[in-house]
């Protein structure tokens, strides 16, 4: 199987059809099609094997959407890496996936071919804007569908691991085609030949995972080049757009934005958050300025895809009738299932908290080279999601704290050791907890509790993190205390520091 036929098909069925358009620039299906050919192609005439990884390392452009596309067609296996993160982190990536060839951008190119020449790896680096013509020019444009087993690792998806390192969930080409099933079965996700899909938010994030479905059934893709909630509303009311998807901290900037009394949205019939867990009362203020089409869902790169989904409907009927409902992520998606248990792995009763697991097609089953951090999130074929939540009798999950140390803000994943790990490299800090607070703006805000040794200042301490993290990651406030509070085995009790921050609030996640 090959998971760039469905592009090839639709070439055939909506050749003239707008496929692609991001600022003036558009693409037909046809165009596409022909695009993603020759760069499939060029990268095999070059030597580059299906099975081995190519990574992309830049900001929102149409040729991120080319060259995914033309990966499903290679066969390659894909790499996509998060443009926010700092050279050592992606230079691991780089040699923890060997990969072969580095697509990048005028603002990242730089860099790229610096962590490359440092790290002495037989890399290739191709700069969107400059030498990605050449390459494209070199290939062909008849159609490319190496042939690929379902169990075939297929993309490389990478976060930041509880060990303090990047580790990455490998989703195989099942898993991505039960991703592109599930959004095809499942009416809430359906894309549509008539609909106008904004890709608003970084397509090698959460916003990319429906592209694939998108291009199967003919949608239109819009890709914003970066993220602005003016922009975001000019280009919903000028290009027309049916459907987005936006984290938290992306509509809250919207809501809070004054075009939005009068851009014109009315073309909107989805409006999909996820990412992060959303407020009741942002949910009410979604709905308020873009009426009854908002949802929210709850997933993980080790699912591929959503885990539930609180559709449009019982968004409205949480505001008129059930307003629990505004707290819960949903119901299970499609053929997911969802179970929550106890520590031994045994179901809990309805309405008790435990660990959320998942089980389903597009579930992962291991992470890179990680063998015993696979052994510990991968269980009897159960995903172990490090949620805390709770099951109501009628199927709807709540999450209200998570297991692991992780923080989530802006929509991405921040663990504590990473951000700790780089404070004890300050020769001022002689302990630290690194805790997610609430934040209006990114739900949770990268919150920093150290005991230090000599003076320094919080901003010494942001500026020191900032040259060592990607920006998200970096402390966004840093409190001094005389000591930490540790628990019955001598150990920081980092609940004891992060609760302090959380009187008041019904549940342990933004």
């Amino acid at each position: 199987m090959n998971l760039g036929s469905y592009l090839t098909r639709s070439s055939t069925f909506w050749p003239d059809r707008e496929a692609l358009a991001c600022g003036d620039r558009r693409w037909t299906y046809r165009e596409l099609e022909a695009r993603a050919n020759r760069l499939a192609s060029a990268l095999l005439a070059r030597g580059i094997r299906p099975g081995q990884a190519v990574a992309t390392f830049a900001g929102n452009c149409a040729e991120l959407v080319e060259t995914e596309m033309a990966l499903c067609k290679g066969g390659f296996l894909r790499v996509p890496i998060n443009a926010r993160l700092a050279a050592g982190e992606v230079e691991h990536v780089l040699a923890d996936a060997s990969v072969r060839v580095l697509f990048t951008d005028a603002a990242h190119v730089e860099m790229a071919r610096e962590v490359v020449d440092r790290a002495g790896t037989a890399c290739e680096v191709v700069d969107y804007d400059g030498d990605y013509a050449d390459l494209l020019a070199a290939g062909a444009e008849d159609p490319v569908a190496v042939e690929v087993a379902e169990d075939d690792p297929a993309v490389l998806n990478f976060t930041s691991g509880s060990t303090g390192s990047l580790k990455a969930a490998v989703q195989t080409t099942g898993n991505r085609l039960a991703n592109m099933r599930k959004r095809l079965m499942t009416p809430e996700h359906r894309p549509g030949d008539a609909e106008r899909y904004l890709a608003a938010g970084p397509i090698t994030h959460a916003t990319g995972m429906g592209l694939l479905a998108a291009f199967s059934r003919g949608t239109s893709v819009v890709v914003l080049p970066r993220w602005d909630a003016g922009e975001f509303l000019r280009t919903v009311e000028s290009e027309r757009i049916t459907s987005t998807f936006l984290v938290p901290t992306m509509l809250n900037q919207v809501l809070a934005h004054p075009e939005l009394k009068t851009a014109d949205v009315s073309s909107m019939t989805c409006l999909r958050v996820g990412g992060a867990p959303v407020s009741p009362q942002r949910l009410r203020e979604a709905v308020a300025a873009f009426g009854p089409v908002v949802m929210q869902g709850y997933g993980q790169a080790e699912t591929t895809s959503g885990v539930t989904v609180l559709t449009a409907e019982d968004v409205v009927r949480g505001i008129e009738e059930d307003p629990e409902l505004l707290s819960s992520c949903g119901r299970p998606v499609y053929d997911t299932e969802v179970r929550v248990v106890d520590g031994d792995g045994d179901p809990v009763p309805a309405g008790e908290l435990g660990e959320v697991v998942v089980r389903g097609p597009d579930c992962v089953r291991e992470y890179w080279r990680e063998p015993e951090l696979s052994a510990e999130t991968f269980r009897n074929g159960w995903v172990h999601t490090g949620d805390i939540g709770y099951l109501r009798v009628d199927g709807y999950l709540f999450i209200v704290d998570r297991k692991k140390d992780m923080i989530i803000s802006g929509g991405f994943n921040v663990y504590c050791s990473e951000v700790e790990a780089a404070l004890y490299e300050h020769p001022a800090v002689s302990e630290a907890c690194v805790v997610g607070v609430p934040d209006e703006t990114w739900g949770e805000a990268v919150k920093a509790v150290v005991v230090t040794r000599e003076t320094t200042s919080a901003a010494a301490l942001v500026e020191f993190c900032a040259g060592k993290l990607a920006r998200h990651k970096v402390p966004k406030t840093v409190d001094f205390a005389a000591e930490l509070p540790v628990n019955r085995n001598g150990k920081i009790d980092r609940r004891a520091v992060r609760d302090r921050y959380w009187v008041g609030s019904d549940r342990k996640v933004h």
